[in-house]
């Protein structure tokens, strides 16, 4: 049987890693899997314990937190078949991915009729953020879930927003990212037009932090763009899947999202471009991009 302070963490990419971290610092002992071998011993560098497979973090775990990609790789990871449930032992899983509401819904009643608790748990925040404890979880769950696991979640995030049941941690997560990602549009597409009448980033970002236009996307990457900076803390390619999620669920409630089809569009130019890999910053690098010629007189 897996000790009380056993955690398991599937997907140790920037966020799992981070979260990893966290959880040995709170005392917790940590067997991680990534499909990645580097992943897999950046763990290890850190003091985790990395797992060969997603059998062998559900032997040495009760409760698991995953840190995947989307709701495909949830499903797989839990339900595959050589996934978490293929062997016995996993009470509790934490899913800090940002995924579809409905399937999530359903995942988490068949769980539910396995005795097994599922807790939608996506961070507001970057891999910087979340590292320094300022990310916020939203959480989707039964209250007596969160409770089971509250030294767990008390151990990746110090703000916790109880949202409702499961799928509504993805629904929430969708609403605000949609607001972050468009103030990180704005931002970019305000220095960018600033350049253009002749004031340089620098003094941009200084004007906009010192105004009523300021935001945290200003403070959060400002200065990435100023500087030229995008090593990821977070990746365009996957604002962009969460993108695509925020217009298929406001398509199926009938709402337009006039916005956030024009921030698609940008992202998707950017993947296509090269820049996928690229924290959300390097959004202002399509801007620039679309610079035009002046007409002439």
């Amino acid at each position: 049987m897996a000790a009380a302070n056993s955690i398991g963490v599937v997907g140790l990419g920037l966020v799992g890693l981070v979260l990893a971290r966290r959880l040995m610092a709170a005392g917790f002992q940590v067997t991680g899997f990534d499909l990645r071998e580097e992943a897999r011993a950046a763990l290890a560098s850190h003091g985790g314990r990395p797992a060969a497979s997603l059998t062998e973090v559900a032997g040495a775990s009760s409760c698991v937190v995953l840190a995947v990609f989307d709701t495909s790789d949830v499903l797989n990871v839990v339900e595959g078949t050589e996934g978490l449930l293929s062997v016995p032992g996993v009470r509790n899983i934490i899913d800090c991915s940002t995924g579809t509401p409905d399937e999530l819904e359903t995942l988490a009643a068949r769980l539910a009729a396995r005795g097994i608790a599922f807790i939608e748990a996506p961070l507001s925040g970057s891999s910087q953020q979340i590292a320094a404890g300022e990310a916020t979880l939203l959480l989707g769950g039964e209250v007596q879930a969160l409770q089971q696991c509250e030294a767990v979640l008390a151990a990746m995030a110090g703000q916790r927003m109880h949202v409702g049941g499961a799928g509504m941690g993805a629904r929430a997560k969708l609403a605000t990212n949609l607001v972050l990602g468009l103030n990180r549009a704005a931002l970019a597409e305000g220095m960018v037009f600033a350049e253009s009448l002749g004031i340089a980033p620098e003094q941009f970002l200084a004007l906009v932090l010192a105004s009523p236009a300021t935001s945290g996307a200003a403070q959060a990457k400002g200065r990435m763009m100023v500087d030229g900076d995008f090593a990821p803390q977070s990746r365009i390619r996957q604002h962009l899947k969460d993108l695509v999620l925020m217009m298929e669920s406001a398509a199926a409630a009938g709402q337009a999202l006039p916005l956030s089809e024009t921030h698609a569009a940008l992202l998707r130019a950017a993947v296509a471009a090269g820049d996928g890999e690229l924290d959300n910053a390097a959004i202002i690098c399509e801007l620039r991009r679309r610079k035009t010629a002046p007409p002439s007189h």
